[in-house]
């Protein structure tokens, strides 16, 4: 059995349920409360992050490298392009999503409206929340402009560019903090991939003290 010690609205570990779920394998799910840094999870990942996933005898952390892992052991169906370009490409939208945008957005208005009460840090930073708030209007326009050309995100067809995009705006979508009138091109983008089979499990996803948006759930949102 493959198992992920994980956070629902973590999304690093939301891109990790998503390509394993895409690629149709079974997981174990381990809701895992980093931050009180226990010995055991310290075992598993000094780093004290998650996820962590466990599987084929392994113990895996650090969400791109598991990814790719998994895309090597399970190569179907693909989240990699076939080409080093279209790789190149998949790779650098990773890397925006999970490095620029965390630190823009996800940081301010996820971490903040919502890790903080969970952790016990007090109330959130009204100044992050607002440069979050300000920040997701760029990204939004950024993603616009790219689906204006193409399919999705990295080209013409799915990769694990888009689900690590979906990752992080799932998790705001949960706490209502992505205007979706703002581009029809990423709002039909999200729309798309918000009904694919692998995103399921993300949607039925509840978190104490913080009840979704009826249109969370939605696939015509």
């Amino acid at each position: 059995m493959i198992r992920l010690f994980h956070v629902p609205l973590s999304p690093f570990c939301r891109k990790v349920r998503l390509s394993l779920a895409e690629k149709r394998l079974e997981v174990e799910l381990v809701e895992e409360r980093y931050w009180e840094q226990d010995g055991d999870f310290l075992r598993r990942n000094p780093a004290g992050k998650v996820p962590v996933l466990k599987m084929n005898g392994m113990t895996m952390a650090e969400s791109n490298a598991i990814c790719e892992y998994v895309e090597e052991m399970h190569p179907e169906p693909p989240l990699l392009p076939a080409t080093p370009e279209g790789r190149y490409e998949t790779r650098r939208l990773v890397a925006w999503f999970d490095d620029k945008f965390h630190t823009e957005v996800t940081s301010k208005l996820l971490y903040e409206r919502v890790n903080k009460k969970v952790m016990g840090l007090g109330t959130p930073n009204s100044s992050n929340v607002k440069a979050g708030a300000k920040a997701i209007k760029f990204h939004l326009d950024y993603m616009g402009w790219l689906l204006d050309q193409r399919r999705w995100l990295a080209g013409d067809q799915m990769t694990l560019a888009d689900f690590t995009a979906a990752a992080h705006f799932s998790c705001l979508d949960y706490i209502s903090d992505v205007d979706w009138n703002r581009s029809e091109q990423v709002k039909d983008w999200y729309a798309k991939i918000k009904s694919r089979p692998a995103f399921r499990s993300l949607l039925a996803d509840h978190i104490p003290s913080f009840v979704p948006p009826p249109h969370y759930a939605d696939l015509d949102f």
